[in-house]
């Protein structure tokens, strides 16, 4: 166990407009991306977690993990465009990433341009007053 203080924390935005189903399933993938992107494995605290029964919770984060809402699609894409421009690791889901099998989705995804995508989120891990300032314009998810 680290008794240090948490620095850094995991953020992600969902647009409103999505149905909760679709967002679940976007977030899902979101962060399960995002942990094999952040470069600093140690920085995200994974510890496990045991129960008075000896019983393991594993792979769990010291970190906090905030669920923002956004009104629309646009707020994350500017969103995802200040993360690209500082290189703060991030992922993202999209409405052609629904639907059919992976490979349909890839092939939807290359024929759409960026402009016309539908986000349905972004997730992604920063340190902690970093991740504030860059999101201080959305409210927590309700």
């Amino acid at each position: 166990m680290n008794p240090n203080p948490t620095t850094h924390k995991f953020v992600a935005v969902l647009n409103k407009k999505i149905e909760a189903g679709k967002l679940m399933n976007a977030l899902g993938h979101m962060a399960a991306g995002l942990s094999a992107l952040v470069p600093d494995k140690d920085t995200m605290r994974f510890d496990s977690y045991i129960d008075k029964d000896g019983g393991t919770h594993a792979s769990i984060s010291d970190n906090p993990f905030i669920i923002l809402s956004s009104d629309n699609s646009n707020q994350i894409r500017t969103l995802r465009n200040a993360l690209r421009e500082q290189t703060i690791p991030f992922t993202d889901f999209t409405s052609t990433m629904t639907v059919g099998i992976f490979a349909e989705q890839k092939q939807r995804t290359s024929e759409t341009p960026e402009a016309e995508l539908e986000y349905y989120g972004v997730c992604f891990f920063s340190e902690r007053t970093h991740a504030s300032e860059l999101t201080k314009k959305f409210s927590l998810w309700k």
